[in-house]
């Protein structure tokens, strides 16, 4: 017998994939909801490898997209992003214990301040460990200015798709998770 998918899950996997679709229009660079993607996901998906791979695939999707309306979506440190979307899942697992906007916000600066720190250690990577480690300060220093519209960005996000979410449930009962004994 094929097992039905519940509202709940059907609402956050669409919240989810209309979040990567707004990466599709013109916007800041770096305010985008990559981050809240994962975040959101592992707290609300039952199942852990759900929680991971939908955003994730989701992610992917959009990444294509992309590549093909402005050939912008695969680059040479796309690896480092999806190595920071997973990690930020994780965080997601932490904030699952006790969700209140205190750990989602505080999930969203950490997952903020781990995709800087990912993704530029891999833009100095990709270009051969250039300036051995005094490269690497460079790299950092020069990815400051990208770093206040991740923050943002994933504080945006956060508080729309989390916000929204809390919302419908107070509206829908059937969104509520039924706690098992």
């Amino acid at each position: 017998m094929i097992k039905s998918i519940s509202p709940r899950t059907i609402f956050i996997a669409t919240a989810i994939f209309v979040a990567a679709t707004s990466r599709l229009f013109p916007h800041i660079p770096n305010f985008t909801p990559i981050a809240a993607m994962a975040l959101f996901g592992a707290v609300y998906f039952e199942n852990k490898i759900t929680a991971v791979l939908i955003p994730l695939v989701t992610m992917l999707i959009s990444d294509v997209a992309m590549e093909l309306l402005t050939g912008w979506g695969f680059h040479n440190t796309l690896i480092y992003v999806y190595i920071s979307f997973i990690l930020t899942s994780m965080i997601g697992f932490w904030v699952k214990r006790n969700t209140t906007v205190q750990t989602i916000a505080m999930g969203s600066v950490i997952s903020s301040v781990l995709f800087f720190i990912i993704t530029n250690f891999g833009v100095w990577a990709a270009s051969g460990f250039a300036g051995g480690l005094n490269g690497l300060n460079v790299t950092y220093v020069m990815g400051l200015p990208y770093f206040a519209p991740t923050l943002l960005g994933d504080v945006f996000f956060n508080a729309i798709l989390f916000g929204t979410f809390y919302i419908a449930q107070r509206r829908t009962p059937a969104l509520i998770r039924i706690k098992k004994n």
